[in-house]
């Protein structure tokens, strides 16, 4: 059992408090379509939504479970700011489904099967003992793998000055980004937690293998569902079947994550030195956060709320 995650780089904050910010966002004026005249690019990023939801309840009850096991103090403290953080999560993502449906577009079908992934598939066993504890570290295995991902997402979605210049909603821009500096704030939890009551390389890889393959399956179903499913589209793309050489079109052009990024990002966590705190930038998502009106807002009523 490895205690001891690798060091941070040395340019980087020292570790952060991490605290879960009340964030609201008001949809109301979204367009379907929130990257204009962009549906495919919109919808490769609306997938989030109807993953991320569900998948991080799922992380708050895992992690729950694993509280017990947890013997290191500070280690202790971050994981339960990760739980806050992710609960937060789950519901700003769940306006955004509500708005989907306004639109025309029930995302219900596809939310409906990625429930049934985590409670079911991922869900609790009845397990006891050693067999119970051993579930525990694989799902927490599974975790660690999905949180590398949403860390290189949250980057990009930091970096990604394209979504700017094409005059991306700015409510929604401020929820990607505020979720995305969070995902890179809290990004060396996962693995910390993982390496604490197991740290088994073996175990660690063959998780990563099973969540970069599910994620992307996923992603690709999703992407499907929404483009089919859009009221606006059909009858106006031809087949209104989504293909591959658009999302290369649109990563290359900084609208989607490049599929090299999100490829490359397996061999990274594989290395046997990776450590989540050597990729990404803490500096830049503590900067965003700073000034993200959602988060600002949030900040602000918690003062008056301490007056």
């Amino acid at each position: 059992m490895n205690t001891d995650p690798a060091p941070a780089t040395t340019d980087e904050p020292d570790r952060l408090v991490l605290r879960a910010r009340d964030v609201h966002f008001d949809w109301s004026a979204l367009d379907l379509h929130w990257i204009p005249d962009e549906p495919f690019a919109t919808h490769v990023i609306n997938v989030l939504h109807l993953l991320l939801p569900e998948g991080e309840r799922w992380f708050v009850e895992v992690f729950k479970q694993a509280v017990p096991h947890i013997t290191d103090h500070e280690l202790r403290e971050q994981v339960l700011g990760f739980i806050g953080q992710e609960a937060v999560h789950a519901e700003a993502h769940a306006g955004v489904l509500d708005h989907m449906d306004a639109h025309g577009l029930d995302p219900s079908p596809y939310v409906e099967q990625i429930a049934w992934l985590f409670r079911v598939v991922l869900g609790d066993r009845d397990l006891s003992g050693a067999r119970e504890f051993a579930w525990l570290r694989t799902r927490l295995a599974v975790i660690a793998g999905i949180e590398h991902y949403t860390a290189v997402l949250g980057q990009w979605v930091l970096d990604a000055k394209r979504l700017d210049e094409v005059g991306t909603d700015p409510t929604m821009l401020d929820l990607l980004r505020w979720h995305g500096a969070e995902e890179v704030e809290h990004r060396s939890v996962a693995y910390d937690l993982y390496m604490h009551v197991d740290g088994g390389y073996i175990r660690r890889a063959l998780a990563m293998g099973v969540a970069a393959f599910a994620l992307a399956s996923l992603w690709v179903r999703g992407v499907r569902f929404l483009v089919v499913n859009d009221p606006y589209l059909r009858g106006r793309i031809d087949g209104v079947r989504p293909k591959a050489s658009w999302a290369l079109r649109d990563g290359r052009r900084g609208l989607i994550p490049h599929l090299g990024r999100l490829a490359r990002a397996i061999p990274e966590y594989l290395r046997r030195r990776y450590h989540p705190s050597h990729h990404g930038s803490t500096a830049q998502a503590v900067a965003y956060l700073a000034v993200s009106p959602a988060a600002r807002a949030a900040e602000a009523a918690e003062r008056e709320a301490a007056r």
